[in-house]
């Protein structure tokens, strides 16, 4: 029962207290203020803007390259295709494998996946089989056993936390059934501004509640949720329809995955006490000063990243453009580490079971 004395242990502490969070930006502001084991370097900044300038108008570096990244994800905007974002991004948490050598794989026509892409596969592979996974109905009452089958591995290592995985799933149907059954029904109830939708989410779901509390201030990450509208945001943009008209008040998604890409160019440090620690393999529980930094720091990071970029465009073009956000660039980041896996072995993630990332 450890990991459920997890799931609460973000969110409803906070309930008692009133005190509005800080938003994810300003959240990693004020992290990366006062944290004492990871610092930001603005070299390695300058190094990554300069990487994605060069990379300007290429599709890894838009929203079309959102699609291009992950095959796996629907090529429709029907309602069905809409909620198998909504599935993928409320299952989307914790799959760094016990064991680095033997991850969790799931394989779908002819390839192997891990990490995230085999979530997507499996979902994928659900809907061939005639399994209506992305239905609220179905997936707010499925049963344990009918989730470990959709989510079965192809190898002998299961996905972790299968239990939270369908206690949060069944919550999350329920509640899209009561606003229409499907995301878009759900989003547009939400308002119009992205602000509000994310509050709307936080508000209504609460496994997608990532909050926490840093040196006396209650902080937010709301990387489910972020990625939620995100990912809505890249479906429909991709498909030539207009969706978040202010996608730029997000920010990066805080994982585990991007912060190791923001290492290894040189952007974001960790102290030497903290990276021992990483390469021991300790698990850092939720809420853990240090994982909180790792977390806060890369988010402000990446904003730094992105003014960066805005400034050499300015610098060079003569004309400021901000068509490259911090959701594009989380984007890249992470598919970058994906990637570049090997390269980036020596560098540690930080290891925290929770239902949040």
């Amino acid at each position: 029962m450890k990991h459920a004395l997890w799931y609460v242990g973000y969110s409803s502490t906070f309930k008692k207290n009133m005190e509005t969070p800080l938003s994810p930006r300003e959240s990693g502001e004020y992290i990366h203020e006062n944290s004492k084991d990871v610092y930001i370097n603005e070299e390695g900044v300058k190094r990554i803007a300069e990487l994605l300038y060069a990379k300007q108008g290429t599709e890894e570096l838009s929203v079309n390259g959102w699609k291009h990244q992950n095959p796996l994800a629907p090529a429709n905007t029907d309602d069905n295709s809409i909620n198998w974002v909504y599935v993928v991004d409320t299952l989307n948490f914790s799959f760094w494998p016990d064991d680095d050598n033997k991850p969790c794989l799931v394989c779908y026509k002819g390839k192997t996946y891990s990490g995230y892409m085999a979530l997507c596969a499996a979902i994928t592979r659900a809907l061939d089989e005639g399994i209506p996974i992305t239905e609220a109905s179905y997936f707010a009452n499925m049963t344990l056993d009918e989730l470990k089958h959709v989510l079965r591995s192809d190898n002998d290592v299961p996905m972790p936390m299968i239990e939270e995985r369908h206690r949060v799933l069944n919550e999350s149907g329920k509640i899209l059934l009561e606003h229409g059954g499907c995301l878009r029904k759900f989003l547009s109830q939400g308002g119009r501004k992205t602000q509000q939708l994310i509050k709307f989410i936080v508000d209504n779901v609460p496994s997608y509640r990532d909050e926490a509390c840093f040196e006396g201030k209650r902080i937010a990450f709301y990387k489910r949720a972020q990625i939620l509208l995100a990912d809505f945001w890249g479906i429909l943009e991709a498909k030539g329809e207009a969706a978040l008209p202010d996608i730029n008040y997000l920010t990066m998604f805080a994982d585990y995955r991007v912060p190791q890409a923001l290492v290894y160019f040189g952007a974001l440090q960790y102290s030497d006490k903290l990276m021992k620690t990483l390469k021991e393999g300790a698990i850092l529980p939720p809420g853990d000063h240090r994982e909180l930094e790792i977390r806060g720091c890369s988010i402000w990071c990446v904003e730094k990243i992105r003014d960066c970029l805005w400034d050499i465009i300015e610098q060079k073009e003569g004309q400021r453009s901000e068509d490259i956000n911090s959701v594009i660039i989380d984007f890249f980041l992470w598919h970058y580490a994906k990637r570049h896996q090997e390269e980036m072995a020596h560098i540690p993630i930080h290891h925290t079971r929770t239902i949040y990332y």
